[in-house]
């Protein structure tokens, strides 16, 4: 819903596709540039509290991109600067909440599980179709507020939820020092042109057509 109200709010503020590319671009490049040291956060620190701030941030986030929105005072740059913030919450929450599941979970569900958060990203593709039905009602600004309200819900959940501690045998990783990062692409080194490649080609395809539907609209 928010990737295709913004969208939408470009072409209406400055309808030029780069720019409505761009929207696109701020989205997803966060995801590319911090997932791998996201990841190794996660493995690093507590699962539970980045996910709590993660929420915070995102609240933070789309409530003033709404507000704005709504006001009138929202401009390109503040649109592409916000959707960036927006995506780099993106980055260091996801990493986290899937390396979770096997911790919410018996081990003899994990396939189960998996694959229901699979199908859950699946069903997120109806979203853009429900955020045409209120942009058309009452605009692009709301649709960032009932996104803003969504998290409440999750924040609430992980609040309450007392997390496990998990204990380990394995020696303390530094972020800094690149040891997690280096740890975590261990396994893929020998495949890893091939992940890259294919990651590239899967990605890059539906975001150019995303990011050209919305001018043509």
């Amino acid at each position: 819903m928010h990737d295709a109200a913004a969208a939408w709010l470009m072409t209406l503020l400055a309808p030029s596709p780069l720019l409505v590319s761009l929207v696109q671009a701020a989205t997803t490049l966060p995801l590319f540039l911090l997932a791998l040291p996201a990841g190794a956060l996660a493995d690093i620190l507590d699962r539970r509290r980045i996910l709590l701030i993660a929420q915070v941030w995102w609240f933070v986030t789309t409530a003033l991109l709404g507000v704005l929105t709504i006001t009138g005072v929202i401009q390109p740059w503040m649109l592409l600067v916000i959707t960036l913030a927006i995506g780099a919450g993106s980055a260091i929450d996801l990493p986290a909440w899937q390396a979770l599941i096997p911790e919410t979970v018996p081990r003899e569900e994990l396939p189960a599980a998996i694959g229901l958060a699979v199908s859950r990203s699946h069903r997120a593709r109806d979203g853009p179709a429900l955020a045409g039905v209120i942009i058309v009602a009452g605009g692009p600004g709301p649709v960032f507020l009932i996104n803003a309200v969504s998290v409440l819900g999750v924040f609430f959940v992980l609040w309450r939820w007392r997390r496990k501690p998990v204990r380990t045998t394995l020696p303390a990783e530094r972020l800094a020092s690149g040891d997690a990062s280096r740890r975590a692409l261990r396994p893929l080194r020998p495949a890893l042109r091939t992940v890259v490649v294919r990651t590239a080609a899967f990605v890059g395809s539906p975001a150019r057509s995303w990011a050209l539907l919305a001018p043509s609209s």
